[in-house]
């Protein structure tokens, strides 16, 4: 269903509810997450397995939880030294990660199902009618920043391995140890980047392409209608 439906309404619908849900509750948000595992499911997407490959960010969420939990006053349920943990500090905590992780899996859903030539199809056809934006130039922009994360994130990896086979992760000092990583992994990305602008110059590329073709798959209507609903309502929660 998703994989079927137009890029510009799914792109739509991702920016509306993605800002529905920071005035929403804590009920509304589950019930959100609750359409976002029906999707989840019905995309041939596993959501354990998603997890895991998100672990790093549940950790941040964490530390947005202990945040939240020991920086909002109330009432006080523990005490340690000067150190506080109040009752609506726990509830803002878990509804600001929740909320995070909510936006953190529409994304994913959003980027499980469509074309990287499709998202760029979508921001030109958005950034057309806007005057002294040069939509193509963005576009391909943003098609090109997508394309290199993962290639981003292989090279860190295999910088990290080679670090550790020579026993750099016996390094006590995290400055020095984030310095030796960043480092190398600029270099390789800025080769990598040029050697993306010889190809593509050997290639003759220029913005003048033809236009994009898109074909809806007759469902966007009721999608829209259910996710400005949708969006209403976890505002209005």
């Amino acid at each position: 269903m998703l994989h079927l439906l137009d890029v510009r309404c799914k792109f739509f619908l991702i920016c509306l509810l993605s800002m529905s849900i920071v005035p929403a509750n804590l009920l509304a948000c589950f019930f959100y997450g609750l359409v976002l595992s029906f999707f989840f499911k019905n995309s041939g997407l596993n959501l354990f397995s998603t997890l895991s490959h998100i672990k790093y960010f549940i950790i941040l969420l964490f530390f947005i939880f202990a945040v939240r939990a020991f920086t909002v006053k109330g009432d006080i349920l523990f005490s340690f030294y000067d150190i506080s943990i109040t009752g609506q500090g726990l509830m803002e905590g878990i509804l600001t990660a929740f909320k995070f992780f909510l936006v953190m899996v529409t994304g994913i859903l959003f980027a499980s199902t469509t074309k990287q030539s499709s998202v760029k199809n979508a921001v030109q056809w958005f950034l057309k009618p806007l005057p002294f934006i040069p939509e193509k130039r963005v576009a391909i922009m943003i098609s090109l920043s997508l394309s290199f994360m993962p290639i981003i994130l292989n090279q860190a990896k295999e910088i990290s391995d080679a670090q550790k086979a020579r026993c750099a992760d016996l390094q006590k000092n995290p400055v020095k140890k984030i310095i030796r990583l960043v480092l190398p992994l600029l270099k390789k990305t800025f080769i990598s980047a040029d050697y993306l602008v010889l190809a593509m110059e050997s290639r003759c590329y220029s913005d003048y392409r033809t236009e994009p073709e898109f074909t809806p798959s007759g469902k966007e209507l009721l999608f829209l209608i259910c996710g400005v609903i949708m969006s209403l309502g976890l505002a209005w929660l």
